[in-house]
């Protein structure tokens, strides 16, 4: 049955009182799918469940719930930007597990082998058949639109790292997409590629949302629009623009030699390798704004804090 819904499914989780709940930004209110069946839509999980056990795609199952519950439905007011809301938006998803996919633009192999004391590994993974493929983190490591990203107090060099991340469902298919921010510590990595964990992976280190859009949305292999801006004390300090058409993998490839004899849990997000990166001689600082967008998916929006030892 067609759904006037069938062409938005952007999906967001936000707080009701003491309570998470998921929505359906429509374009002009949420949809608050929770209060419509909490079995079904209690969370991303219990949704990605219920559309296997009936063999549907979440798309079918959302299009169809808010068909037959129509006259049920509670709309919530929220700006494209959520300024100005009285809904708190949390991150999308709690991810079991966060992966990510390095060196997948040009941009980001020859700033690595620029950074590097090692020459020469960046241009190989960047030529190999065989994908850089890490761990990033779990839930703990991860804030959503409103929570504060980290850097590390033994780092002079931190930046933010705007990409495109996939959402596995079951059977590690993918369900749908969402925005990233892969904060890192370039000189730490700069130093000896052997500490690419530590620069990776501390308190806040990883930025998700502030939606998730679904493949029959944006298809399996999108090409959107990223953009990002760091502002400091009000004024914009470093700003960029690419596309997911730049990436040289195709995201169905990063999704294959991420599951190669490593299946993941449910919900878990991987990030696909960025293609911006600020100057040389820019680094973030506490108290700095950094907003990433997404085309499709919205703007994730945090501030910066530097990590007490």
């Amino acid at each position: 049955m067609e759904s006037r819904y069938d062409r938005e499914m952007r999906i967001l989780r936000f707080k009701s009182g003491r309570n998470l709940h998921l929505g359906l930004w429509d374009g002009a209110s949420v949809v608050d799918l929770t209060a419509l069946d909490k079995s079904v839509f209690h969370s991303l999980n219990t949704l990605v469940s219920t559309a296997s056990k009936r063999h549907l795609g979440i798309d079918e199952v959302i299009a169809k719930m808010l068909s037959d519950g129509d006259n049920r439905l509670k709309r919530l007011e929220m700006k494209e930007n959520n300024h100005g809301s009285s809904l708190e938006l949390v991150i999308p998803v709690s991810p079991p597990e966060v992966w990510c996919c390095g060196v997948t633009y040009r941009r980001s192999q020859e700033a690595r082998e620029t950074e590097t004391s090692v020459r020469g590994i960046y241009d190989q993974v960047y030529n190999a058949a065989r994908p850089e493929v890490f761990f990033k983190g779990t839930a703990r490591h991860c804030v959503g639109p409103v929570g504060d990203i980290g850097i590390r107090g033994d780092s002079k060099w931190s930046v933010p790292e705007p990409e495109l991340a996939f959402v596995l469902g079951s059977e590690g298919k993918i369900i749908g997409f969402t925005g990233g921010n892969d904060v890192s510590s370039r000189d730490i990595e700069g130093e000896n590629p052997l500490y690419l964990t530590q620069a990776k992976t501390f308190t806040g280190s990883c930025a998700l949302g502030p939606s998730i859009v679904t493949l029959d949305e944006v298809g399996p292999e999108p090409k959107l629009g990223i953009e990002c801006e760091v502002y400091r004390t009000g004024k914009s300090v470093f700003k960029g623009s690419t596309s997911t058409s730049l990436m040289k993998r195709s995201v169905q490839e990063l999704r294959s030699y991420l599951l190669r004899y490593n299946p993941v849990p449910l919900g878990s997000v991987c990030l696909t390798g960025t293609g911006l990166v600020p100057p040389d001689d820019f680094s973030l600082e506490e108290g700095d704004i950094v907003e990433v967008k997404v085309e499709k998916i919205g703007a994730l929006k945090n501030r910066v804090r530097r990590l007490q030892a």
